[in-house]
């Protein structure tokens, strides 16, 4: 199966051990326990000598044919699963970090990720580091100061920056630091951080995963040592994937390929017309030969992106006047569907921070994130046309 191409891979792995009954798709089992006649095979079943499964929340048949698929696509050893994407950073982050222990990330991560590095970890008397994204030489001067975790987002959430994961690996490895990389925005179709260097790559699978915007979960991928100490953490804290989201993610998954490729392709065409808009100050896409971090994305993507972002002038009165006019976008704070998504910062990524906080990161009030869906391009772009030429004329004249 691993030999087989991406858009196979989706379809068909993870899935054969998982058919009952001749179906062809894997079905959905809601039973919390699982039951045994012979008691020594129930012993050997829970303490992982045989296959097998006990109860819920350690696993499921249906979860666990989702983590084999991600495992899969992502050319890993092991694979575990959660109810969240946030539930997946945040019981990695809790298996491997003690008191006393350092983690360097960057500064542009994904808000609630933020608020465990800014908030709940120094409680923990961890110490954190946050450097400048796309800083590398003071990345690595951190981390070879010594550090427990390198923890890093590329591209990121919502500013699209990139970081050189190749690089910041060797850099971690030099510590003996374990590297993580949150891949959501990237997917497996356009980014393997692993056979970059990386240790753990973590994925939000509410978004691109799953594509439909109906099922909430996340995963973390790579060795068996690793995988097997997070999934003890999960199974003992209870932070585990629903049968039914599994079902539904991956159901969603086998046209990840299909919908992360046009989902690139609008993205790209999207930010060529931002830039034509006088309005728009800034357009913030990896795809775009201007970008900071274009050249070393087109190093370790094979496609930029669905995903883009860019800042308005007139800040929040703007953002105010123009979302509502979009026909083709749901307003909302999700990313990665079919349909396309928008939503700026203050009450999408970085809903949990203050405008001060905000700030600090380097995204402005009037920052738009725009989450491209799988839409007729030429419907996308005549939208934000029909929606920029609607806003007032006190908006336009006064920028």
């Amino acid at each position: 199966m691993e030999e087989s191409k991406f858009a196979t891979r989706a379809i068909w792995a993870g899935e054969k051990d998982s058919l009952a009954f001749g179906a062809t798709q894997v079905p959905v089992v809601h039973s919390v326990s699982f039951g045994y006649e012979d008691m020594d095979e129930w012993y050997d079943v829970a303490i992982g000598k045989k296959p097998g499964h006990i109860y819920g929340r350690n696993t499921n048949p249906t979860v666990q044919a989702f983590e084999e698929k991600i495992r899969i696509l992502e050319n890993a050893e092991a694979a575990t699963s959660f109810a969240t994407g946030m539930a997946a950073i945040s019981n990695t982050l809790g298996t491997l970090l003690y008191p006393g222990d350092r983690v360097v990330s960057i500064k542009d991560t994904y808000g609630g990720t933020n608020k465990i590095f800014t908030e709940f970890l120094p409680k923990q008397q961890v110490e954190v580091e946050l450097c400048d994204t796309g800083d590398h030489e003071a990345i690595e001067k951190e981390v070879a100061k010594g550090c427990k975790v390198l923890y890093l987002e590329t591209p990121t959430n919502p500013t699209v920056k990139i970081t050189d994961l190749e690089r910041m690996a060797k850099a971690g490895k030099a510590v003996g630091a374990t590297v993580i990389v949150d891949n959501t925005f990237a997917t497996p179709v356009n980014q393997q951080p692993l056979a970059l260097g990386a240790d753990l790559v973590i994925h939000s699978a509410t978004k691109f995963l799953g594509g439909h915007a109906d099922a909430l979960g996340g995963s973390v991928c790579g060795s068996k040592e690793l995988v097997e100490q997070i999934y003890h953490y999960r199974e003992i804290n209870g932070a585990t994937l629903d049968p039914m989201a599994a079902y539904l993610l991956l159901r969603g998954m086998k046209t990840l390929k299909l919908r992360v490729d046009k989902q690139c392709d609008n993205a790209m065409a999207v930010a060529r017309y931002l830039q034509t808009v006088d309005v728009v100050e800034d357009v913030f896409y990896p795809g775009l030969e201007g970008h900071t971090g274009h050249d070393i994305a087109k190093k370790q993507m094979s496609n930029f992106g669905g995903m883009l972002s860019f800042s308005v002038k007139g800040g929040v009165e703007t953002v105010r006047h123009l979302l509502p006019k979009l026909k083709y976008a749901n307003r909302a704070a999700n990313l990665g569907s079919v349909e396309t998504v928008v939503g700026p910062s203050r009450t999408t990524s970085h809903v949990e921070c203050t405008p001060e906080e905000r700030a600090a990161m380097g995204i402005p009030e009037g920052l738009i994130r725009y989450s491209a869906g799988i839409e007729d391009i030429d419907d996308l772009i005549q939208d934000l046309e029909q929606a920029f030429h609607s806003l007032p004329k006190s908006i336009l004249v006064s920028n």
